[in-house]
């Protein structure tokens, strides 16, 4: 079957209609005409894969990695670089626009770096003597010697690996350090660099994987804070308390809740490192803890999962009321869904895209919101 690709949904897949039925396309880009197999049919769509591009994209390239037509790792890799920013504001647009119906001039210009060789943490599986990554859509698992997402020095890890008896290896490496975190060898941690902050990072601890982009990140928020006059501040799920570490300096006083115990050691631990005295910490589920506070926070920092925020934790906000709310978010759907929740007592100011993921279709953000003056 032939088809014309309209555009790419927030999956990076290639759009079409088939009878009046949307149909994603893999491996497909704008402006293409394609000859499809159909993999899946649903209710209300099909699922396609691209057999053979008859009218190609300018904008398509060849990937360089060798692994980039099995291996589920990369979406974007057969779209140029350029096009794969834009296409992330575009979906950051849409999004906000359709879930939290503010406008796409709230969304600002994305920031980007180099498109290879930037990730300091990659997890490999391991099954039936084969260390690798999963097939795409499956678990099937592609033995490779290296990865053009990562360091070079975690390249090179990679091709040392031997078998063994976990399911799951994970590599970590420190950003100028270039020390490397195996969770099959007995070093418990690393210490990694963000700007002049020195951190120890566990190996359950969540800790950005993108160096580069992630300081460019807290530049941001130091700047907010301190054009705000930040001075009591609330770290929600703050990991190893890297971005209240790395504002300290512009507030009064942060508090930092977490929910994993090794990441709040390490927290507490960073603080020490950073001679910090105005940063405390509590373990546990912030939609618990946050109940208790009761003390007034003119400052909410917020990096949560995925998943996005609990209603508990948008109740608790509310209540607090800070002046400024600094969301910081791997999900634009989770992230404009909590923003039209929060609307009741917030203004959006703007969003900024941050391609941390490049070659991926997934993108971070990082949303201001203001709250709103009583009239």
């Amino acid at each position: 079957m032939i088809v014309d690709i309209e555009k790419l949904d927030h999956y990076g897949r290639g759009i079409t209609k088939i009878n009046g039925k949307i149909c994603f396309v893999e491996n497909a880009l704008p402006k293409e005409t394609v000859e499809i197999k159909i993999i899946k049919e649903a209710k209300k769509y099909f699922l396609a894969e691209t057999k053979k591009i008859i009218n190609k994209s300018k904008d398509r390239v060849i990937p360089p990695c060798k692994y980039a037509s099995i291996c589920g790792g990369c979406n974007l890799e057969h779209l140029s670089f350029s096009k794969e920013n834009e296409y992330k504001v575009t979906k950051v647009k849409e999004i906000i626009k359709k879930f939290a119906n503010e406008q796409e001039e709230k969304v600002k210009p994305i920031i980007y770096d180099k498109e290879y060789h930037y990730r300091n943490k990659i997890t490999l599986h391991q099954k039936n003597g084969k260390i690798g990554l999963y097939q795409k859509q499956s678990k099937n698992i592609i033995p490779i010697d290296n990865c053009l997402l990562v360091t070079e020095e975690l390249e090179q890890e990679i091709k040392h690996i031997s078998v063994g008896k976990e399911t799951e290896i994970i590599l970590r490496m420190g950003n100028k350090t270039k020390e490397i975190l195996n969770s099959n060898k007995e070093n418990k941690y690393i210490l990694s660099m963000i700007g002049n902050k020195v951190y120890q990072v566990s190996q359950k601890s969540f800790f950005q994987v993108n160096p580069i982009i992630t300081e460019k990140l807290y530049e941001e928020i130091k700047d907010i804070v301190k054009h705000r006059q930040a001075k009591n501040v609330l770290d929600l799920y703050c990991g190893t308390g890297s971005i209240g570490i790395y504002i300290s300096e512009e507030v009064e006083k942060v508090l930092g809740i977490e929910s994993v115990k090794e990441a709040v050691i390490d927290a507490k631990e960073n603080a020490k490192r950073n001679n910090i005295k105005n940063c405390n910490y509590l373990l546990g589920k912030v939609e618990e803890l946050t109940e208790k506070l009761t003390e007034g926070y003119d400052t909410a920092i917020i990096d949560p999962p995925r998943k996005g925020l609990d209603k508990k934790v948008i109740e608790k906000l509310l209540q607090i009321n800070p002046q400024t709310i600094i969301y910081v978010s791997c999900d634009p759907v989770t992230l404009a869904r909590d923003i039209n929740l929060l609307k009741t007592s917030y203004n959006l100011e703007y969003i900024r895209p941050y391609n941390m993921f490049p070659r991926t279709f997934h993108v971070e953000c990082c949303a201001l919101l203001s709250l709103k003056t009583k009239k």
